[in-house]
């Protein structure tokens, strides 16, 4: 299946920290290099362990690589696991005061694509965040507005934020999930890093923006 093919990009569904996954990712790094792929391009998540051994896996490859390591994804609150709290009117998370600087998965495409398409990329590491860092608090400031909606933030236990989750996405991605916030929600990755800049030469999209292109869009209408 991948006879012909000049560059990849992986990327893991759920997450790169579900079990066996990285396992996978080597599996197929090395058909990839059996096939004659000249390029990696991995998507990996800021801060997790699982991450950074998938991104060993692809520097070990002998293949030209970039790796874009991104921080918790704005479109989580649009089309994700966070879509159905945000409906109900609350934005119930772990962590506190925490913050983080969200990125907007359109910049991630963006990356992706550059890293895929032009030359100049290859060895970076792109790090890539929102233009500022963000309470979950902040968050549901703006998606409210954006919305016409009321969200109000909740602080909850890592414990009752799997127990929502499972309720409404099931097992593996209430696992998944609540070992990443564990993981992550715990001041690591509250700074703003430059891979989106750097990548493309432009800022990343601001949360607000997102929210408001979402809103248009219908991400948080009533069903008719």
């Amino acid at each position: 299946m991948l006879d012909g093919v000049g560059a990849v990009y992986i990327s893991y569904y759920p997450d790169i920290a579900v079990p066996g996954a990285v396992e996978t990712v080597a599996a197929f790094v090395a058909k990839a290099r059996e096939a004659g792929v000249e390029k990696l391009v991995l998507l990996t998540g800021r801060g997790e362990y699982h991450a950074q051994r998938a991104e060993e896996v692809v520097r070990s490859s002998g293949l030209p690589f970039t790796i874009v390591r991104a921080a918790w994804f704005a479109q989580n609150f649009s089309e994700g696991a966070l879509h159905a709290p945000v409906m109900a009117g609350v934005l119930p998370m772990p962590g506190g005061d925490v913050q983080e600087p969200i990125v907007d998965v359109d910049d991630i495409a963006d990356v992706a694509v550059a890293a895929l398409s032009e030359k100049g990329h290859d060895g970076e590491v792109y790090e890539v965040t929102g233009p500022r860092l963000m309470r979950f608090a902040d968050m549901a400031d703006i998606l409210a507005r954006a919305s016409g909606r009321p969200v109000a933030y909740v602080p909850i236990s890592f414990d009752a934020f799997h127990a929502a989750i499972l309720q409404e996405q099931g097992e593996t991605i209430a696992d998944v999930l609540t070992e990443i916030a564990r993981e992550t929600l715990d001041g690591r990755n509250a700074s703003l890093a430059d891979g989106v800049q750097r990548a493309l030469g432009r800022a990343p999209r601001d949360f607000t923006t997102f929210a408001h292109t979402a809103a248009r869009a219908g991400a948080w209408a009533d069903a008719a």
